[in-house]
């Protein structure tokens, strides 16, 4: 889970249009790509960008979801790909459309930032889907939203703004498994896909 709390905040606002939809969609690309290669702890390199390949934009993959909190959760272990665990507790589940479809996942917060001011509002949202393995990560793919961003007990949930952990681009990170309750039965043709470096082309 990256700290990427300026590009949550783009979510707040949809533009009406679909061409300034699949602007801001692009801007934010280029957004995130630029804060990977600025990470000292990121495994993308100037050279590896190239390798880097999304979905196109598409409306149909922003949704609003209805969420309903759990408080009083009780922390939680969820495995990473390193083998190690990280503590999460959950803060709520949320429920959408998609291609006429209902679909569920649940919302985490990361236990060891619940006391960052900067950070506390982040919310987790890890999950896999009908593309693993073929066009996007076999690990599943990540989401982050803000508690800001609940209004009325909806959000907005924006697929196309979904992204892979640094564990699909390089061995020796501890990145989350999306747990089993957060496997989507549906392919979400959105967001990023396979980093092809690793697949040799």
């Amino acid at each position: 889970m990256k700290s990427i709390v300026f590009f949550i905040l783009l979510a707040i606002t949809v533009p009406v249009s679909a061409q300034t939809y699949r602007d801001s969609i692009v801007y934010y690309r280029q957004l995130y790509v630029k804060e990977m290669q600025e990470d000292k702890r990121s495994p993308i390199k100037p050279g590896d960008v190239k390798y880097m390949h999304f979905f196109e934009p598409d409306h149909n993959y922003c949704v609003w979801a209805d969420i309903t909190l759990t408080p009083g959760s009780k922390p939680f272990l969820i495995n990473t790909h390193s083998g190690k665990q990280k503590p999460f507790k959950e803060y709520g589940v949320i429920t959408f459309t998609i291609h006429d479809t209902v679909q569920t996942l649940h919302v985490y917060q990361s236990v060891n930032l619940l006391n960052d001011q900067a950070n506390k509002d982040e919310l987790f949202i890890p999950f896999t889907d009908f593309t693993n393995y073929e066009l996007t990560f076999a690990g599943g793919r990540y989401l982050d939203v803000s508690v800001k961003n609940i209004v009325n007990n909806r959000i907005l949930i924006d697929f196309n703004k979904c992204y892979n952990p640094y564990c699909a681009f390089a061995e020796g990170y501890s990145c989350p498994i999306p747990p089993q309750e957060n496997a989507l039965h549906i392919a979400v043709l959105a967001g990023e896909k396979m980093f092809s470096k690793n697949l040799g082309y």
